[in-house]
């Protein structure tokens, strides 16, 4: 027969037996939101990085550009729960137990886009990039010759490929007496010997190019100098858009504009030989009428590469005009020119938002 104490058993092991399994599910929501978290923010960067370069390609096909911006990712997480409990009381025996319980939790998220674009767009786009931007790069660790390299597209008389800054051009630019400048101005910042600062002079913008006072008569400095067509031995130099002709210590620059500068990075895209002969992009030829190879130009701050199969172990790889285009894992320069250009980017255009309709995708259903 059953006795009192059988049943009571039961009735307390029923009582509990849902508390074991949510005591069970207690750490269930944290877990998941560390987890998922981190799926989604490389999810974002990746498509970031992804999209950027998508719109370089775009640019070495004279494709038009676009960008979406992911204004928002939600994400709601449905558990459900169920939990049963069985008792075999037999004569002679205390009590076989059972215990049993499904968990199951369901993601629905959802992400909305938003389309980069409008009047406040296209103008921060096509404006000169401020100089403004330029010292806050370089306090920010960046290589002064890769900042100037992308950034500016004239130092006085010394060119770097202006022509770059729009659609490829069909004849050679001038960039190497440019390029060489630079390397005077990294070797001193790699010394510790230069500082760049911002200030505005009557309500106009400059940057401050300062040497220090042991440097300023340098091998280097002097060769900067020299190339920049400015007087030697000084330890500041003024950069501005219109500095004073009457004074020897000041140099006039011309700024890229953010899509100047992904015209001019474009050009580090290696196109596939079948759409070369086709004429699906611009081959641009030296005086002589040999075609020119832009590696000269770009081949040391960025290479996008491309190939008719995935590739496979590359940082970042997207599909487009029916080849993959990638840069290399181990190509540290490239993934640090393309990280420089995502942060221009995100400084020019990156707070700028539209009223255009928003698109939600409820990726979850």
């Amino acid at each position: 027969m059953y006795t009192r104490s059988h049943l009571s058993q039961v009735l307390l092991f029923l009582c509990f037996a849902p508390w074991l399994l949510i005591i069970g599910c207690a750490n269930l929501g944290p877990r998941t939101l560390k987890s998922e978290r981190s799926n989604y923010n490389l999810a974002v960067q990746k498509t970031n990085d992804e999209q950027l370069m998508l719109n370089l390609v775009r640019l070495k096909y004279r494709d038009t550009p676009f960008f979406m911006e992911v204004s928002s990712v939600a994400s709601q997480f449905t558990l459900s729960t169920k939990a049963n409990a069985s008792a075999s009381l037999q004569n002679g025996v205390k009590g076989l137990f059972g215990l049993g319980g499904d968990l199951g939790m369901t993601e629905k998220p959802t992400v909305t886009y938003s389309p980069l674009q409008g009047d406040r767009f296209i103008q921060r786009v096509l404006s000169p990039l401020p100089l403004q931007t330029i010292a806050l790069l370089f306090h920010s660790g960046w290589s002064i010759e890769r900042i100037f390299r992308l950034c500016f597209q004239r130092i006085n008389n010394l060119k770097n490929a202006p022509g770059a800054s729009g659609p490829t051009p069909s004849i050679a630019p001038d960039f190497k007496e440019f390029v060489t400048t630079l390397k005077y101005l990294r070797k001193l910042q790699v010394q510790d010997a230069i500082n760049l600062s911002y200030q505005e002079e009557n309500g106009a913008p400059q940057l401050i190019l300062h040497i220090n006072e042991e440097y300023k008569n340098r091998e280097e400095a002097n060769n900067f100098a020299l190339a920049a067509n400015v007087e030697q031995g000084k330890t500041s130099y003024v950069l501005a858009f219109s500095p004073a002709s009457n004074k020897k210590d000041q140099i006039r620059v011309i700024t890229r504009s953010l899509l100047g500068i992904m015209f001019y990075v474009s050009q580090a895209v290696e196109v596939p030989s079948e759409d070369i002969s086709k004429g699906k992009v611009t081959q641009t030829q030296t005086p002589d009428g040999k075609i020119f190879d832009w590696d000269k130009v770009t081949g040391d701050l960025l290479k996008i590469n491309s190939i008719s199969e995935k590739p496979e172990e590359n940082s970042m790889t997207i599909f487009y005009r029916g080849s993959w285009f990638y840069i290399d894992d181990s190509d540290l320069s490239s993934k640090s020119t393309f990280s420089l250009l995502s942060q221009i980017f995100s400084l020019q255009a990156g707070k700028i938002k539209d009223n255009a309709p928003l698109l939600t995708l409820p990726i979850g259903q």
